[in-house]
């Protein structure tokens, strides 16, 4: 004891015995140069995809206070912004989505990978039926043009609230294929099903099938870049999704798990190792921070929904989603369950829920398929609307996870499935 007590004591001494003033070096080390701050905080709103709700926050602002100078200006963005600097985002969710595949990932083996896209069904499904029960009794059938928007569940800011509330956790990449199922169903019933003029599924389907067999011809071949995946097979995607009126911000979801990729998970968002050399890798490298300026803007862009009135048109959507898929979200798990299907660790009922709420905000992917559907009038304006109250599921969410105890409030509690 005397030992430790005196090498204490003269560790303490050591700064005046060197010359230094006490606490020098602390101060010295405090002190982080203003460019390493940036870089810190540029990698956190990379990880979290923060740039967009500050793009939210700039477009409902601008939209309210000068509406004539914010559309002219997005107007001139957003083919730009949306229907090409998306694609890659929705690449980079789909490359975190594929990965959570691989061996070790959330979402291996293939029971669990299922799993949430079986579960979209009863996502999208059940607030379909309440959305078309509610929107006549309210009154407002007009409302009804705009049924794809029910399909809608915003990626982004849904990835965004994930996060918050969940933190490193199986139910984000859950939610992201969860997500993207749903968005998917929503382009094919639209395709299928819509009235627009602009939609034509055959030009679609044929360009789609081009690009998947590029694809599948590239990975025959092993091609180790991801450029031929990309411009190639990516391309070809981007036609048929943008001259089939369906959006081509998702051209890139069916091509990437096309593209060679590690065996194992690295986790999920994890950071790329520079000795990562595998197409999947590079791609990720090349397009993540990119991406972060595509947000910003997107965010700009999509957002900007002058706020009216709320009527009871307006309310349909909103209801129909918040009640609709955390309930359809139960199904539909209960039905791949049935079917065999895995859930990942740690996501129970409890997490479902949470998951539903977050998944009810449609918010721009609802902004999309409403105006594809719904020609420039109070209707298309209700639904916008709509779309932008939506987006308060997720503050419903995080409330929601606080009373269940669930993801960051879960005061170590664990779900077991299997």
């Amino acid at each position: 004891m005397q030992t430790v007590t005196s090498s204490s004591a003269a560790a303490r001494r050591r700064p005046h015995a060197a010359g230094g003033r006490p606490h020098e070096t602390h101060r010295r080390a405090s002190r982080t140069p203003p460019w390493r701050t940036f870089t810190e905080w540029w990698h956190f709103a990379a990880e979290y995809l923060v740039m967009l709700p500050i793009g939210a926050a700039i477009a409902l602002v601008w939209v309210n206070t000068d509406p004539e100078r914010y559309f002219t200006v997005t107007g001139a963005l957003v083919f730009w912004v949306r229907d090409l600097g998306m694609v890659l985002f929705f690449g980079l969710i789909t490359k975190e989505v594929v990965e959570a595949t691989a061996a070790g990932g959330v979402l291996h083996p293939w029971r669990r990978a299922a799993a949430p896209t079986v579960a979209s069904l009863g996502l999208v499904l059940t607030p379909l039926a309440l959305f078309a029960a509610v929107v006549p009794w309210l009154d407002e059938p007009r409302v009804l043009q705009g049924w794809p928007a029910v399909f809608a569940t915003d990626v982004a800011f849904g990835y965004f609230a994930i996060r918050v509330i969940f933190g490193a956790h199986p139910a984000v990449a859950f939610f992201l294929l969860l997500a993207l199922s749903a968005n998917a169903l929503g382009i094919l019933a639209f395709a299928v099903l819509g009235s627009s003029p602009a939609v034509n599924p055959a030009l679609a389907l044929g360009f789609m099938t081009a690009a998947l067999a590029v694809a599948g011809l590239l990975r025959m071949a092993r091609v180790t870049r991801a450029s031929p995946y990309v411009i190639g097979a990516g391309t070809l995607s981007w036609c048929a999704l943008y001259f089939g009126g369906l959006g081509p911000a998702f051209a890139l979801v069916p091509i990437l798990p096309f593209v060679p990729h590690p065996r194992r998970d690295r986790g999920f968002f994890a950071e790329t190792p520079s000795g990562a050399h595998d197409p999947l890798s590079r791609f990720e490298r090349w397009a993540r921070h990119p991406t972060q300026v595509v947000l910003l803007l997107f965010g700009i862009v999509a957002a900007g929904v002058p706020l009216r009135v709320l009527d009871w048109g307006t309310l349909g959507l909103p209801l129909a989603t918040l009640i609709g898929k955390p309930i359809g979200l139960l199904i539909g798990a209960g039905i791949a369950r049935a079917c065999g299907l895995s859930l990942p660790a740690r996501i129970g009922w409890r997490e479902l829920v949470v998951l539903g709420l977050v998944a009810a905000s449609g918010f721009t992917v609802a902004l999309f398929f409403a105006a594809a559907a719904v020609g420039p009038g109070p209707t298309l304006s209700a639904l916008k609307m709509g779309a932008l109250v939506s987006a308060g599921a997720a503050l419903a969410a995080a409330a929601v996870a606080v009373l269940l105890r669930v993801g960051r409030f879960s005061d170590g509690l664990t779900t077991h499935t299997s």
